[in-house]
């Protein structure tokens, strides 16, 4: 019955019992595992066949990443093999992720296959999964300081020892002990303040701002000194009754969270207060606490029916946050915009569908916050960076000498002729066998070294083909 699934998966489901059900879904649960380690073993054999020409053309994460690093740290650890950075894009476009995500895959990888085999041989035996291996990865590969070749043995063995099953917490105690047991750490064991043994520092405050809710809200996570955390409570509980006192009808989770935005905005002020005659002001005198940038523009679409802003949702009228390319009610912006300490600058309507031209290399400001508004994103597939932190590109490179020689200029800087592209990304463009075209405004097809074909616009990513001379997959013609 479960072999027959993949020609009428629909209509066999619903003729299954509770017991045949249960069985495809281990069954399934297992190929998805399979799968996974799999994608793993692909990972770990790409870097094979793209070692770096050098230690400068070698995969990184560096600063501006996703660890916020001050300096370039490789994708694994002591003893892993390095990668050519440029081939890392290739894999992860196959794959529907990031170049980051695939930067972290093949990190993941080459950990797991050089540093911890005895986990690597448990994903492949179908022991642990690969979420869960790779969770593992993550840690002995950013440990600070790093982790000796035997050191993240010693995790592998104690690690494999159960199977995988280790949660967050224990997995940091784990890495902190391995630390101490092969003296890595440097510090003075008598000014650690638990008399020698390993400190790793758990404080952070973490804004979430990748899930937001639909409700127009974001998870912010703090691990805080003890002190600070219960003057935060104190400071939550004595906002939440003010706003009590005040009117507020809102329950208690609720004004305190409402609470913690106003300590924000009271120390912002506080601190520009602190700059002197030079911080904006309100009416009030107090220096502004928020600062609300409106955009004002029309469209990208020339059919009128594909609206990019003041979408109509079932939430009511939308605009959209261009911090993080979220959604925001347009109630949210009235209410950041009451806010007597706000300071609201409402930028010039900009219609993202002109043609708009200038002579020479150099992108004037209007041009650039046209495509800026445009594009959103670095307009390489799957990558979302925000447009305003990336570089501004010339699909068709600009030409210095076609004017000087009497040539017309094959690269003109001209709105459908620019697109952001983040500085890696850019790079990737610039110096390796990636292509791209123009097929609308805003519209982007790019093309890999091995011929796989995307198509890039505001509503994301789209494969149009494989590579011409791919095999076909086994069992197919």
């Amino acid at each position: 019955m479960i072999e027959t699934l993949a020609a009428a998966p629909g209509a066999e489901v619903e003729a299954l019992s509770a017991s045949a059900l249960l069985a495809l879904a281990r069954d399934r649960k297992a190929a998805e595992h399979r799968a996974a380690a799999d994608v793993l073993e692909v990972a770990a054999r790409w870097a094979d066949l793209h070692p770096p020409e050098s230690i400068h053309t070698a995969a990184t994460f560096g600063d501006g990443g996703r660890y916020g690093l001050e300096h370039e740290e490789p994708i694994a650890g002591e003893g892993c093999p390095a990668v050519a950075e440029f081939c890392i894009a290739e894999l992860g476009t196959v794959l529907g992720i990031s170049s980051t995500a695939a930067k972290r895959l093949i990190g993941h990888a080459l950990e797991l296959r050089h540093r911890l085999p005895r986990l690597w041989a448990q994903v492949h035996a179908g022991a642990v999964p690969a979420w869960r291996a790779r969770t593992v990865a993550e840690a002995t590969i950013h440990a600070t300081p790093s982790l000796t070749v035997e050191a993240a043995r010693w995790v592998d063995t104690q690690v494999a020892a159960v199977a995988g099953r280790v949660g967050p917490a224990q997995l940091d105690r784990l890495v902190a002990e391995t630390i101490k047991r092969h003296h890595l750490d440097t510090h003075d064991p008598a000014t650690d303040p638990e008399d020698g043994w390993q400190h790793v520092d758990p404080r952070h405050a973490t804004v979430h701002d990748q899930d937001v809710h639909y409700a127009g809200t974001m998870r912010f996570e703090a691990e805080l000194d003890i002190a600070d955390a219960l003057d935060l409570d104190r400071a939550l509980a004595h906002g939440a009754e003010t706003l009590k006192a005040l009117g507020s009808a809102a329950p208690l989770h609720a004004r305190r969270s409402a609470a913690l935005g106003d300590l924000a905005r009271t120390q912002t002020a506080l601190d520009l207060h602190a700059q002197g005659s030079t911080a904006a002001t309100g009416e009030d005198g107090l220096p502004v606490a928020r600062e609300v940038v409106l955009h004002a523009h029309f469209p990208a679409s020339l059919d009128g029916h594909d609206r990019l802003d003041g979408l109509d949702t079932v939430f009511g009228p939308t605009g959209r946050l261009e911090e993080g390319q979220r959604l925001v009610l347009l109630e949210q912006v009235k209410d950041w915009c009451r806010d007597s300490r706000t300071k609201v600058t409402v930028k010039p309507v900009i219609d993202l569908t002109a043609e708009l031209t200038a002579p020479g290399y150099d992108i004037p400001d209007r041009i650039r916050e046209q495509v800026i508004l445009r594009d959103r994103t670095c307009v390489f597939p799957w990558c979302t960076r925000p447009a305003r932190g990336c570089d501004i590109d010339h699909v068709v490179p600009y030409d210095h000498e076609a004017d000087t020689e009497g040539r017309p200029q094959p690269g003109p800087t001209v709105s459908s002729n620019l697109a952001p592209e983040c500085r890696w990304h850019h790079r990737l463009k610039t110096h390796s066998a990636w292509r791209y075209d123009v097929t609308g405004p805003g519209v982007y097809e790019w093309t890999s070294p091995h011929g796989h074909r995307y198509r890039r616009d505001r509503t994301g990513t789209t494969r149009i083909n494989g590579s011409a001379d791919d095999p076909a997959p086994p069992g197919r013609p």
